[in-house]
């Protein structure tokens, strides 16, 4: 179903404008795949990239990393080791002794767990990423950080966002997603690093929240399906660009797998839909009829007032064919399936057998 992974080649820059850049992405030899790390993988993104990584690349040439004790689900279903991105060397010993080529590097604190902890947003945010990328570079890997909507601020263009546009964010979560960006470009101007970055919107998949603005989406399905109400942080009219996490991870599959000469750019806007409070409860009350939500803003409705409210991803269609496959309906269909099956049920089984 998916291309054949393609190993780097030389990128040429603007041709007349700019010097050729040299990838130093190690060639995988087209007799095996590529070795895959994954940190902050017990986030929200992790564990479901490793499940479908381990799909097109086989169980053991993706290693899923984290700080915290994994499920035993986690350990069933494929390598996991422990790695601090703040341990230079200790990402080197994995580095070397896993022969790893592809790097994806998750591990993150969120826009609203940032603000309440800046010093150590800075160390996990920003001095993790120096760590991946400089080695990286050392071991000529191919490297993906994610970035975010809330890479841009107030002074940028809300409706639509550009890809290419002022930024300014006024949280350290955007200001260090901007970092990542502009050092991953300078590591691929100056050393030919293949470095790739994805600027997601808000990513919804039924895992509880973690921290992040756009949460409200993935939580008011959990309160809705157990109580029949919600409490929405954000005012109903918050507009706000939104992806499905299946076609978060394909586009992420897609971009790594894209050839380089594909690729204009190193970061891309990517997204699906944009929809408010009010238009997702509208589509979830046809679920739930009788859900009742108040709206009661806090702090996070600066922080989203200052965000994209319609992104911009045509370079992305236009450069290696993104296309999004999940509107707003089937996103509430499926989140409704996803919550009931996996967490609902699953409580309610567990309250039974207490009481047997």
């Amino acid at each position: 179903m998916w291309r054949k992974c393609l190993s780097s080649l030389v990128a040429s820059g603007q041709r007349q404008m700019q010097p050729v850049v040299r990838l130093m992405h190690q060639r995988v030899p087209a007799s095996r795949p590529p070795k895959i790390l994954i940190t902050g993988g017990l986030g929200q993104l992790g564990i479901e990239c490793a499940k479908l990584l381990r799909s097109q690349y086989g169980s053991e040439n993706v290693i899923l990393s984290d700080i915290i004790k994994p499920s035993q689900a986690v350990l069933e279903n494929g390598p996991y080791i422990f790695a601090d991105i703040l341990d230079f060397k200790g990402l080197q010993k994995i580095v070397v002794n896993e022969r790893i080529d592809w790097l994806i590097h998750f591990s993150a604190l969120l826009s609203a767990v940032g603000e309440q902890n800046v010093p150590l947003a800075v160390r996990v945010n920003i001095e993790g990423v120096h760590n991946v990328i400089e080695l990286a570079k050392q071991y000529k890997l191919r490297i993906f950080v994610p970035s975010t909507i809330g890479a841009f601020g107030p002074d940028s263009p809300r409706n639509p966002t550009p890809n290419i546009t002022i930024q300014r964010p006024r949280t350290i979560y955007g200001v260090s997603k901007v970092h990542a960006e502009l050092i991953g470009e300078y590591y691929y101007h100056k050393f030919g690093l293949d470095f790739r970055c994805l600027r997601f919107p808000g990513v919804i998949s039924s895992d509880p929240p973690g921290g992040g603005t756009t949460d409200y989406a993935v939580a008011v399905f959990h309160e809705a399906l157990r109580h029949g109400k919600y409490t929405c942080y954000l005012r109903p009219d918050t507009r706000l660009p939104m992806m499905y996490i299946e076609d978060c991870l394909r586009a992420l599959l897609e971009f790594m797998r894209a050839p380089n000469e594909k690729l204009k750019r190193r970061v891309y806007n990517v997204t699906a839909m944009s929809f408010t409070p009010e238009e997702l409860v509208d589509k979830l009350s046809k679920h739930v009829p009788h859900l009742h939500v108040t709206y009661k803003p806090d702090s996070r409705q600066s922080i989203a007032d200052s965000w994209p409210q319609v992104f911009d991803d045509s370079d992305a269609r236009r450069d290696w064919h993104w296309q999004h496959k999940y509107d707003l309906d089937n996103l509430v269909d499926f989140m409704v399936k996803d919550v009931q099956a996996n967490y609902i049920n699953v409580e309610n089984g567990e309250r039974q057998t207490l009481k047997i």
